[in-house]
């Protein structure tokens, strides 16, 4: 029972991180991002906050839920941490612009079914 509350929990800072990084992303081009590196790194950041609340989900969520792909994500936050330097701007806007949108309505969806 722990686990579950605290999954739902990390399953809210997902969503509410997706919904800061769609609600600005808007705000201003691809190469403004590029351009401005407080702005540009703000959004590595909210990427990296994703993909570190996955990765401390419970192993039981994730395999309940195997339509989200869980190890991409992961994968992306290792790269964003520990590999910052090899980051590509169009592949961050990609993510963004793609995945994330993609990822929204799979998470709240986990989330709404939660008790």
């Amino acid at each position: 029972m722990r686990e579950q509350i605290r999954d739902k929990e990390r399953l809210k800072h997902i969503l509410d991180t997706c919904d800061i990084l769609l609600t600005n992303k808007d705000l201003c081009s691809h190469e403004e991002i590029e351009a401005d590196p407080i702005r540009y790194f703000g959004f590595v950041k909210h990427v990296e906050i994703i993909g570190e609340a996955v990765y401390m989900l419970s192993t039981e969520l994730k395999e309940a839920h195997s339509e989200v792909e869980w190890d991409v994500i992961e994968a992306m936050r290792h790269v964003l941490v520990h590999g910052y330097y090899k980051i590509r701007p169009v592949q961050l806007w990609q993510t963004i612009d793609e995945d994330i949108v993609a990822l929204r309505p799979l998470i709240e969806r986990i989330y709404n079914g939660m008790e």
